[in-house]
């Protein structure tokens, strides 16, 4: 989960990392109260900036400074409602000012290629870390990071020389370091970054924006996460799926996907795509895996919200039978009918089902025997994908006009 800057800050304010004072407005009249509190912290002007989860938000006009409350008022009316880079700006955070010295930029992140961490560290920050890898590669440091020992004073060290940092600032670049490493830890986050980090006119060393993402697979280890979510941004699918313990992402296509394991859907959508290429170039819907549970629930959970999707047109369940056998599946596609039966939701779209794996034979054969309307069951994965593409294709076609 990415955060907005505002929640980066917090973030880093509540591990201790050195930030300036902050408010978050979403109507300019909340903008104008937040300035008025904050302008004598920034000499008498304040910052007021888009809250997007994108780059380039200065370069879009999102980010601009207002010398009193009026103007800040008067600009977050400017900036609120923006698009700026297909994301729409909901909310601003207004924050003092600062005279800036110099700028800096520092990152730590997972890197999965060498199954490691990695700190990133250049005394020249500002501009965007991929603009200077590919102009100055020799500006930006690479660290490794051991997890176990993490940044400690003497990676600190390391990571400042290496950066370049002036001497005179070090000791404050380390300390703010080892906080940022607290904040990555402690909050269980695949990346930190500030870019700035800046020496102020008084000699302080700040981080003045962040960004920050979180692993969602550390979640039931910090409820209080599900507060930073952005709901209002979220898909309606997604997160009823999500309520439901499904693994979902929605897609643009027009056949719905269910499959049993990641790598079996991630080739089932590979198949449709293909398929769909010779039926008007229609494309998977969504990705759903329900994993080793394909009981009754499931089933009629993962089926109400595909046929949700308006534009799913035909579904395509591609089950290999392994721990959990063709046999239960089948029997969970027999009983899902009857439970969105009693929900009121019939199944009102071509059911593709492909059995394959321990128990197929016997799977099939339920299937067979419960006749349920609008299902159809297909041997191979290609057939079936060759299928669910053709209906799909076909119920989108114009009624022929009787002669």
């Amino acid at each position: 989960m990415d955060l907005f800057e505002y929640q980066a800050r917090d973030l880093f304010e509540k591990h201790g990392v050195p930030v300036l004072g902050g408010a978050v407005a979403e109507t300019p009249r909340e903008a104008r109260a937040a300035a008025e509190r904050l302008l004598p912290q920034g000499g008498g002007r304040v910052v007021i900036k888009a809250q997007v989860k994108t780059g380039g938000r200065g370069k879009a006009g999102g980010v601009k400074l207002a010398s009193s409350a009026e103007e800040a008022e008067e600009v977050a009316g400017q900036i609120l409602g923006m698009d700026i880079k297909g994301h729409t700006v909901h909310r601003v955070m207004i924050a003092p000012a600062a005279a800036i010295e110099e700028e800096y930029y520092f990152s730590v992140l997972l890197d999965r290629a060498n199954r490691t961490y990695l700190a990133m560290a250049s005394r020249e920050g500002g501009m965007e870390i991929e603009q200077l890898a590919v102009e100055k590669p020799q500006a930006l440091a690479r660290i490794a990071v051991d997890a176990l020992e993490g940044i400690d004073e003497a990676k600190a060290r390391e990571i400042t020389e290496q950066g370049g940092f002036p001497a005179e600032v070090a000791d404050q670049v380390q300390a703010a370091v080892q906080k940022l490493w607290e904040v990555f830890v402690g909050e269980d986050a695949t990346l930190v970054e500030v870019n700035p980090l800046v020496t102020t006119a008084d000699g302080r060393v700040v981080a003045l924006d962040g960004k920050v993402t979180l692993d969602g697979n550390a979640a039931y280890r910090h409820p209080e996460h599900a507060a930073l979510e952005d709901t209002a941004a979220t898909d309606p699918l997604e997160a009823k799926a999500k309520a439901k313990g499904l693994n979902y992402v929605k897609l643009d296509g027009e056949v719905g996907i269910i499959g049993n394991g990641a790598g079996l859907v991630m080739s089932t959508l590979d198949v449709v795509a293909y398929a769909g290429e010779a039926h008007g170039g229609v494309r998977p819907a969504n990705f759903l895996d329900i994993g080793g549970g394909a009981s009754a629930e499931v089933m009629a959970n993962g089926l109400e919200i595909i046929l949700g999707d308006p534009s799913v047109r035909s579904v395509f369940v591609n089950v290999f039978g392994g721990i959990t056998a063709c046999d239960a599946v089948a029997n969970g596609i027999v009983q899902a009918f009857g439970l969105l039966r009693e929900r009121g939701d019939e199944i009102s779209h071509p059911l593709v089902v492909r059995l394959d794996g321990n128990n197929a034979q016997e799977g099939r054969r339920i299937l067979t025997e419960a006749d349920l309307p609008l299902l159809e069951q297909v041997d191979t994965m290609d057939g079936a994908a060759e299928r669910a593409a053709e209906l799909a294709a076909a119920s989108a076609a114009p009624p022929v006009a009787a002669k």
